[in-house]
This record gives C-alpha cells, structure tokens and sequence, in this order.
C-alpha cells in the first residue's frame, strides 16, 4: 500500500514537474508543422506563376521563387525582424534595442528554442509576401533588379509594416492599438505583396506585343493550364499552416494545469478558411461565367485563392456566414479587378497578383466588421447573429490600417523600381524579352525539345555517344540531288523517322514551325477572353537525296503522317543544284 502511494506520488511529481516542457514541446511541434506547411507553398506559386507565364520564360520564373526564399530569409534573418521589432516599438512603445530579435523575445518566446523558432515563423510570412511579386513583373524584368526589389522588400519594406501591425516588444504595435485587426496577413502580407505588385507592372510597363498602338490587349495565354491549377491547389493545401498555424499556441498552464491557448479559437479558423477557399472558386466561376458564358478554369483556381486572402486577415473574428460571404465577394471580384486592371488601367499584373492577393486581402480587411463576432475589436458585426446595428466607425480602423499599408508599400515600391527605370536597369531589352528571359538571363531551356543533340524527344533511341541510331546512308548510285520537305503533324515525328529508315533515307533536318493551311482556325479562351489561334504547331521535316527516288521518301512519309484530317501537312519536293560536305569538301551526289 505504501509503495502504491509512493508510486503514485512519484508519477505526480513527474508529471507535474515535466508540464512546462510538455506544453511547450507541443506548441513548438504545430509551429514547425505550420512553418513547413507555409514553405511548401513556394512549391505552389512556383508551379502557379510558371503556368501562367510562356514557356519561354519558365525557367526564370522558377529562379526568382526559389532565389527569392534564399535571399529573403537571410537577409530577414539579418537585419529585418530586428527592423519590425524595433519599428514597431518606436511607433507602439517598448524595448527598442539595435537588432532586437537577437536579444529581446520574438511573438512572446525568449530567444532561446521558442525564439528561433517563431523568427522562423516571421520569416515564412515575409517570404510569402515577397514571391507574390514575381508574378506581377514576369516575362521583362531583369533578374537583378527583381532579386534587388526582394532585398529591399525583406530588409525594410516588409518590416516595417510587420511593425506597425504585428511586433512590439513591450509595447502595442500603433495600428493594433488604433483598432486594426489583420490575423494572418490578409493585408499584412498579401495586400503589401499585391500592391507591391501593381506598382511595380506599372513602372515596368507592359510585356511586349501586350498593347496594341489602339489601346486594345492582346491576349497572350500562359503556358500549362496544369501547372496553374496544380499550383492553386498547393497553395491552398499550405494555406492551412498560413491560417490555422497563426493561433501558433496549442497549450499554456494555468493554475498548474493546461488548457487550450490560442488553439482554443482554432476552429473558427479552420472553418472561416475552408468556407473562404471553397466560395471564391464559386464565386470567380460564377462571375466568368456571367461575362463570358463559360467557367474560366483559371479563374476558378485564382478564385480559391483569392477567397483564402478575403479570410484570412480576419478567420478567427467572422461568423459562419461571413465566411462565406467574404470568401464569395472575393473571388466574384478577381474577373472584374483583373479586366479593369489590364483593359483601362493598361497595366500588365501578368499572374493577376493584385486581384488574387491586393483588392481580395482590402475587401476582406475593410468588410469583416459586418460579420464580426462579439468581442472584437470593432464589436459585433451588422449581419452577425441577426444584429442590426453598426456604426460607420467601426470601419474606420481597418479603413485607416489598410491605407497606410497601402501608401507605404505603393511609395516605397515606386521609390525602388522607378529607380531601376531611371538608369536603365529595370527591363530586359526588347531583344532579349523577344527570345526569352530562360536564355537571356539563364541560359537554359525549359523545354530543349530540339535544342541538344542527345535528346530525342519522339521516342528515339539514344546512342551512348549522343547521337541517335540511324541506318548507313546508300551510296550504290543514283543521279542527282533532291530535298524533300514535309509539314507534319508533331505527334507525328516518330513514326515519320522510323518510315524514312526503312526506305534507307534516315538523314534528316528537323524544325518547329507554325503556319496555316486547309486546317481550320481555332479559338482559345485565357481568363475569360477569347483569341483566334491561325497558326498551328507542326514539324518541318527537311530529308536531301541523291541515291533514292524523291518519290518513295515523299510517299513514306505521307503514309507515316496521315491522319485523314485537315491539318495533315503538306510534301514538297525541289531540285537542289548542289550540294558540300563541309568535313571533306566533296561536293554533288559525293556530299550526300
């Protein structure tokens, strides 16, 4: 009996001795979960701008997201959560200390484990709005002077509204305190990089061949459909570290016991998120459908995002049905946003940065206070639980919170990318954007479908010396020289090389044309409007005989190509007066 008793005492002492770590293991354990999760929507908006850009500007487009994580963060490290913290103590009262965060708490931890972790949680956000940028300057921007742009926004730009919002420490951060309410970032980071990104298009200007001399756009479609959507989707899989992992406190001890802290509200965020998601997809669809008679797919992916940014400032302080409603106003918003934007305002938001994450992150800010909750700091909102009662005050903090956000972030973006303009160092030069910032800038190419010599991309096999297995050409006689050229279709390629080794004529030249012939034009369709595709992707096939009939390359190839619908191709055969091989100077039949 009295060992049981020991026993049991023992336990107890334990247990309560080993609390305070259990609770913060726990809480450490979500806030990294909730990091990770947030990272990997770099994933998202990598496959998500490089969708929506040609495909000769993909490889670049994947740079920058990817140099952007890596500049950003360190510099954030360095010198930029010290910036917020101590901003935001300037402006909000508190411990102001030359780079705070290496000696002051971070979001309530001390600077040991808790600390480093929740700067990293600092950092993700940053990051976040950071890359949204990218998407609004894709396809003419200089590297150097976007990876500059991303610096700055990390050193300073980006801080600074933490600041006013967000960090303090030991004191209000001045907005807060004014009144204005932003959770996780719906104005914070998305609206700071949406707006960023409009101003930057603007001073960049347009892509070329955008603007017609008449004002009138030029639909220039992005291209993969399905990386954009898949993006969407990553993006909106890692939302839920963006928004739920905010309420970053699972556990706190009261009274020597534990209980729910910030996760105590985490259902209403998990809700307001899946409800914002799910209503901006309905709503963008919706609206497209409306203007155009048609469901844009890609204004349905960008709708579930910019449903996510209407929530998300304010998921943990919006009824059930302001949920909804915020989630649906913002993405019916993105359609009409976007037109403006590109038809009126003649700006090039590439990736449709300030709808998806600008006006949709001011809608959600300003409007939350018809749905709010009781207890916020605007009070309960006029359509919350059946109330009818609101002041226009209660709009005027977030009003207030959202146009300073918005005027520092359009000043200092200006400041930076109108600096670049001004000594030449902004865009790429016109030939440089006409090849391609892949080769330009990189030197690579996303897709080399018939850019190296050991790659054989219509199935070919391929030799361990790089080259690709042919037949020995026939020199047996034959008098003359001819060139066959045939415009085929690409999917078509393979079974024309395998017909021309078996007529003993498997030396080709081979080309990606477009051209139009007897095959009907099309018409696509690019967020909600339409173009008139008349030049259609073929493969030009270029076979110089000397010692075959012309005859019986042209009829394999017919026989390999033909699909018995317009848009076959068409077979040409010419004299060829002479011909030299290069390597030996033999000259005539000799050379073929």
């Amino acid at each position: 009996m009295e060992l049981a008793v020991l026993a049991g005492a023992t336990a107890l002492e334990v247990t309560v001795t080993d609390l305070e770590a259990i609770v913060e293991g726990v809480n450490l354990v979500w806030a990294l979960v909730a990091i990770f999760l947030i990272f990997f929507m770099h994933a998202g908006f990598a496959m998500l701008e490089s969708g929506q850009v040609r495909s000769k500007n993909v490889a670049n487009q994947l740079t920058k997201n990817m140099l952007t994580w890596a500049i950003g963060i360190v510099v954030f490290f360095l010198v930029g959560m010290g910036i917020a913290n101590n901003v935001g103590s300037l402006l909000g009262g508190g411990d102001t200390s030359p780079l705070a965060m290496f000696d002051a708490e971070v979001m309530g931890a001390p600077m040991e484990t808790s600390g480093w972790v929740m700067w990293l949680f600092s950092a993700v956000f940053a990051m976040t709005a950071a890359t949204i940028v990218s998407g609004a300057v894709a396809g003419r921007a200089k590297l150097r002077a976007y990876l500059t742009y991303t610096f700055l926004l990390a050193l300073v730009i980006y801080p600074v509204v933490a600041g006013m919002v967000w960090y303090a420490p030991g004191g209000v951060p001045v907005l807060t305190d004014l009144g204005f309410h932003d959770f996780a970032g719906g104005m914070v980071v998305h609206g700071v990089g949406g707006i960023a990104g409009l101003t930057a298009a603007y001073v960049l200007g347009s892509r070329m061949d955008k603007y017609n001399d008449d004002g009138s756009v030029n639909i220039i479609p992005g291209h993969s459909m399905t990386f954009a959507v898949l993006g969407a989707l990553i993006l909106s899989f890692g939302w839920y570290g963006f928004n739920v992992g905010t309420a970053a406190t699972v556990l706190s001890i009261e009274d020597g016991a534990t209980e729910l802290a910030a996760y105590a509200g985490v259902g209403r965020v998990v809700m307001s998120t899946t409800l914002g998601m799910t209503m901006g997809a309905l709503g963008a669809g919706l609206a497209a459908w409306y203007i155009t008679g048609k469901v844009d797919t890609l204004y349905v992916a960008n709708g579930l995002l910019a449903g996510l940014v209407g929530v998300t400032g304010v998921a943990d302080v919006i009824t059930p049905m302001g949920a909804l409603a915020l989630g649906f106003l913002a993405g019916a918003q993105l359609p009409l946003v976007f037109k403006a934007v590109e038809k009126y305002l003649k700006i090039d938001d590439v990736c449709a940065v300030f709808p998806v994450h600008g006006s949709a992150g001011v809608l959600g800010i300003v409007l939350y206070p018809l749905w709010s909750t009781s207890g916020t700091p605007v009070g309960e909102g006029l359509i919350a639980g059946g109330i009818v009662s609101i002041e226009a005050g209660q709009f005027a903090p977030q009003i207030i919170g959202t146009a300073v956000i918005a005027v520092w972030t359009i000043v200092t973006t200006a400041a930076v990318w109108g600096g670049f303009k001004a000594i030449g160092q902004a865009r790429v030069s016109e030939e440089h954007e006409r090849e391609g910032l892949d080769i330009s800038e990189h030197g690579v190419e996303t897709y080399p479908e018939f850019g190296e010599p050991s790659i054989a991309t219509d199935g070919g096999q391929v030799r361990t010396d790089g080259g690709v297995d042919t037949h020995d050409l026939r020199t047996d006689g034959g008098s003359g020289i001819e060139m066959v050229t045939a415009v085929i279709r690409p999917d078509k390629l393979g079974d024309v090389k395998k017909a021309l080794a078996e007529v003993e004529a498997p030396s080709l030249t081979v080309t990606n044309v477009s051209g139009r012939g007897s095959q009907p034009a099309k018409k696509g369709q690019w967020r909600g409007e339409e173009y008139v595709v008349d030049l259609h992707q073929k493969v030009k096939v270029e076979c110089v005989v000397a010692d075959i009939e012309a005859d019986d390359v042209a009829e394999a190839i017919a026989d390999a190509a033909q699909t018995g619908e317009p848009g076959d191709g068409k077979i040409f055969i010419m004299p060829v007066s002479d011909a030299m091989q290069i390597r030996t100077g033999k000259k005539g039949t000799d050379a073929v």
